[in-house]
């Protein structure tokens, strides 16, 4: 999902659910039972994924550390929508999803009163720009990417894996 698409489907509920109608005609959504079992895994996975990246962002493989990145989050969501009794076989239908049932949308002036237990523009934009990255990082013949921009992605990836822990735990 590239960045327009994001922004049109977090400006209009019809344009999100006429998305997640079509995901469920096509079977990639589906309701299951809150499993803690399956939650614990998905966030364990996050976290063994964001050891691997950390380890392996001291060897320079900076490929794999923004592909490492997205899975880090990747899982979290899973975890996130589990905990509402959903499960995604499709990445951009499980951005839908989270959006659906964790998106809160405040101005920019009331930022820093709110708690942030929920997630925001910002956090839904790095998940899809973390994705185009891991895609390019995946499927193009760069092995080596800007280590600012991978340092950056890996402590953007932290902080949100923390808050989806954090809405986990809160929930």
């Amino acid at each position: 999902m590239n960045e327009f698409q994001l922004k049109k489907i977090l400006a209009s509920k019809e344009a999100l659910n006429q998305k997640i109608n079509d995901y469920e005609i096509e079977k990639q959504i589906f309701n299951l039972r809150e499993d803690l079992g399956e939650i614990k895994g998905h966030l364990e996975k996050a976290d063994h994924n964001m050891k691997f990246v950390e380890n392996t962002s001291k060897v320079d493989f900076s490929d794999w550390v923004l592909v490492g990145c997205y899975y880090t989050l990747y899982h979290a969501a899973l975890a996130l929508l589990l905990k509402k009794g959903i499960f995604s076989k499709n990445h951009d239908a499980t951005l839908c999803l989270l959006i659906k049932h964790y998106y809160k949308e405040i101005s920019p002036e009331d930022l820093e009163f709110i708690n942030f237990t929920f997630l925001n523009n910002e956090d839904f934009l790095f998940y899809a720009e973390s994705k185009n990255k891991r895609e390019n990082a995946s499927y193009s013949t760069k092995i080596t990417f800007d280590k600012a921009d991978t340092t950056k992605v890996i402590i953007n990836t932290r902080l949100l894996l923390n808050k989806i822990k954090e809405i986990i735990q809160d929930d």
